[in-house]
């Protein structure tokens, strides 16, 4: 390892700047090639390799750990801008200014040594996704800036009481499940991964225990439980605070990380819907699944207050101790007072210690916010990535600042988004999102919070309007969320197989699967995107989906 630092040192002299990349002779490590379990990127030995030695080679890949993975959208460019000559108006008169994103973005720490992580292929190197070829770490402690700025935002949350929904309590929907989640602590990911090596794994199916009983689909919905916040948007004249309340909805979307890291959601079939009609909290949403080689998931949803929309292509990476969840399709959102139409990219989610019971998730990487109809203001945002030797009072931080066009910082705001956003900028510093108050037995039910848990209820006047491709009607998540795991196992292979034959049947016939709820288009800025064809709603009401000819999925 002291070899491997020398080598980079003239490489490690910015985090903005481009690395070597390394070979895997240099590296001492052996060739491997690239296969995938449920979704996951792994890699796969040389198949004329000894099976020990291979298994000491998959135990050597689990003392390595990745440093910060750069979310898409993030450029060079983009951790440049916040400059350390960019004041807030508001404190220019104190001698202590809050650190720039660039200063937050301070070298992330997994471990005290230089960490050179392998890409899975060439064309990962410079593939959407945004990932880095190689990641460095540095020995320097953050600024002493920086940590006051944290420090003084956990005050500032903690002086604030827990912030009242604006949507009342009392849903009329169900507030447990079922059945507890499943034990899963017997699955030995390792032993799966291992006794499958050399085989085709896009056939192996990861036992249901893993899952919980909700899909990507829903998991994508469950970003809208804090809705509230575009309400307010949308009623903010003031553009640069209306910037920070898009912000902390934005951020609003991954506090269910902080509950949920024993369990993975359902990955959906291709042509699977799932819808959300609120009146308690004024939107109505749809999703499909669009697309299977890549997997893509498409959603939209409309209130009087706002539109929200967006296409995920997941791509996961399996780096031993760690698996990197990475979104490239950005989240879209429109506001019709003001005409603003804003887009963002999402942070990378990792599930960190993935072979063990004592799981956890985190997001790092930068986010920029921005609005395509005026070039007024700008947000940028840092998840800041976990540092190995952090306390639990210094995990899950966020950062961020909203510029105006000519780069001045007009609002600062941080927080932590298991815990929610403080603005110490506005005439008033506000708190502007605080998660609700989680049930006291989420952990016996999945982490769900109280929202969560009604995603995949399923009363009798649901049972009438739905089309049967919905995820509700799924039989194998039904199943595990009864706790019924072993009839869940089974079902779940058939789900999986009849998959693979209607794609088979499709092929034979020169076919291809043409979505029913969403179009693909090229976007403004000439991007592949999936959007509403605007037909769910208007065929729910009439004819009405028990009318129509449907996909039979499971």
């Amino acid at each position: 390892m002291v070899l491997l630092r020398e080598k980079m040192l003239p490489s490690l002299t910015c985090c903005c700047r481009s690395f070597r990349k390394l070979s895997p002779a240099e590296l001492g490590e052996p060739l491997v090639e690239d296969v995938w379990v449920d979704g996951v990127e792994v890699h796969k030995q040389d198949p004329g390799v000894h099976p020990w030695v291979v298994k000491l080679d998959m135990q050597s890949h689990l003392t390595k750990v990745h440093s910060v993975s750069l979310s898409s959208g993030s450029t060079e460019e983009s951790f440049c801008t916040v400059c350390t000559d960019q004041r807030t108006p508001s404190l220019r008169g104190h001698s202590h200014r809050a650190p720039s994103v660039a200063e937050s973005m301070a070298e992330y720490f997994d471990a005290n040594e230089v960490i050179v992580c392998e890409t899975s292929s060439e064309a990962d190197a410079s593939d959407e996704s945004g990932l880095s070829d190689i990641t460095t770490t540095s020995n320097s402690e953050p600024e002493e800036g920086h940590s006051t700025a944290t420090l003084n935002y956990r005050e500032s949350l903690n002086r604030v009481t827990d912030k009242p929904s604006l949507v009342p309590s009392d849903t009329g929907r169900r507030t447990t499940l079922p059945a507890p989640g499943a034990d899963n602590s017997h699955i030995g990911i390792m032993t799966i991964l291992y006794n499958n090596i050399g085989k085709d794994l896009s056939r192996v199916s990861m036992p249901v225990a893993l899952n919980e009983p909700l899909s990507l689909l829903q998991r994508l919905g469950e970003e809208l439980e804090y809705s509230e916040l575009l309400d307010i948007a949308n009623n903010t004249d003031d553009p640069y605070q209306r910037m920070v309340y898009v912000a902390a909805f934005s951020i609003s979307g991954y506090a269910w990380a902080s509950w949920r890291n024993r369990y993975k959601p359902f990955n959906p079939i291709l042509g699977e819907t799932y819808e959300i009609h609120r009146e308690d909290r004024g939107f109505h949403y749809i999703s499909e699944q669009v697309s299977h080689h890549p997997p893509i998931s498409a959603c939209h949803a409309e209130s009087e207050n706002f539109t929200f929309w967006q296409d995920q292509r997941w791509k996961n990476k399996f780096w031993g101790k760690s698996v990197e969840i990475i979104s490239t399709g950005l989240v879209n959102v429109s506001l019709p007072k003001y005409g603003d139409h804003y887009e963002w990219n999402k942070a990378v989610t990792c599930i960190n210690n993935v072979l063990s019971q004592q799981r956890w998730l985190e997001h790092y990487g930068e986010v920029v916010i921005r609005n395509t109809k005026s070039d007024v203001c700008t947000c940028k945002m840092t998840f800041v990535k976990s540092r190995y030797w952090s306390s639990e009072n210094n995990k899950n931080e966020i950062q961020g600042v909203v510029l105006d066009r000519a780069g001045e910082v007009v609002h600062r705001f941080g927080g932590f988004w298991h815990e929610g956003v403080f603005c110490d900028t506005m005439a008033t510093p506000t708190c502007i999102w605080k998660p609700n108050v989680q049930p006291d037995d989420h952990f016996r039910y999945y982490g769900f919070s109280r929202y969560a848990r009604e995603l995949n209820e399923l009363n009798a006047e649901l049972k009438d309007v739905l089309p049967p491709t919905d995820t509700r009607f799924r039989p194998d998540q039904r199943l595990l969320e009864e706790g019924k795991v072993a009839e869940a196992d089974k079902k779940k292979d058939k789900v999986e197989e009849k998959q693979r034959e209607r794609r088979k049947e499709m092929a034979k016939r020169g076919e291809e699967h043409i979505p029913r709820f969403f179009r693909n288009v090229l976007d403004e800025a000439g991007r592949d995107v999936w959007i509403y064809n605007g037909t769910y709603w208007k065929i729910r009401q009439d004819p009405g989906f028990s009318n129509t000819e449907n996909l039979h999925l499971w």
